[in-house]
């Protein structure tokens, strides 16, 4: 251990003149402090060195920022770079599904545990709503918060390679239902993409060619064509142009309405 003036010394020679092997010397000293917190993260499931190694790193960073005229000692300023390092690493490795993404959730992650047997005492079964309402209020965070971390804590990641018996060849995954449309979703959506399209032909023979046109660059292209532009392509006004569409479409509405007998499915076909 350093004493505090040498301590104090090194971390001057770091500061005004870069001196590496001043703060290789302070970052050194401190590699126990390190292991002494790395344990006390090991009951996440985690390896310890691997905490160690990111201790490793608040420890180095703690270091560079290390300002001895405030009058701390080096260790209680690197304690809390080296647990913050410790615990982004746990919550970003203790389980797939993303944790603690507020300041309120992190909280809860590294307090719920201890708090939820200092409250519950004797009970090992779930919380009741009084004992969540207290854990809430205790760490300044919603009801709803508290029961989402302790269900998380209830269950660990499952592979969905894992069989689901001892002497079964199925796996979970194949358990989950698809997302992909089924088969006689696809036929069906076929089979009405195909009548659709049937009675959209035969509305537009219905139209006129000028009428044609417009109805194709308004109403049946992924980039519409506006009316100027038609206007001008076709030698005529804006104003003609859309009152040309208006026809157009009423036209086509009455014509899809004589083939399938529906004024009000006739309009939702042509989308007015």
């Amino acid at each position: 251990m350093l004493e505090k003036e040498h301590e104090f010394d090194l971390a001057r020679r770091w500061r005004d003149d870069r001196d590496k092997g001043a703060i290789d010397e302070l970052v050194r000293s401190h590699l126990r402090l390190v292991i002494s917190l790395a344990n006390k993260f090991r009951n996440y499931g985690l390896p310890v060195v691997d905490l160690v190694q990111e201790g490793a790193v608040g420890l180095m960073e703690a270091a560079a920022r290390f300002d001895p005229e405030k009058g701390f000692r080096f260790s209680t300023y690197a304690g809390w770079w080296i647990r913050s390092s410790m615990q982004d690493y746990v919550l970003r490795n203790w389980s797939i599904v993303r944790t603690g993404t507020t300041a309120a959730q992190k909280t809860l992650f590294f307090n719920l545990r201890w708090l939820r047997a200092k409250i519950a005492r004797e009970s090992d079964g779930p919380l009741n709503n009084d004992q969540k309402a207290e854990i809430a209020t205790a760490l300044r965070v919603r009801v709803k918060d508290v029961e989402i971390m302790e269900a998380r804590f209830s269950k660990s990641d499952r592979s969905l390679n894992v069989a689901l018996a001892a002497e079964s060849n199925c796996e979970w995954q194949e358990m989950m239902p698809s997302e992909d449309a089924g088969p006689d979703e696809i036929v069906a959506e076929r089979r009405d993409h195909q009548t659709h399209k049937r009675i959209l032909n035969e509305a537009m023979k219905a139209l006129t060619d000028r009428e044609e046109i417009i109805i194709r660059e308004r109403c049946l292209t992924e980039k519409t064509v506006t009316l100027a532009a038609l206007g001008t392509r076709l030698g005529i006004s804006k104003e003609r142009v859309r009152q040309l569409e208006s026809h157009a479409l009423g036209k086509m509405r009455d014509a899809i309405t004589n083939l399938v007998g529906d004024p009000i499915a006739a309009g939702l076909a042509i989308g007015v």
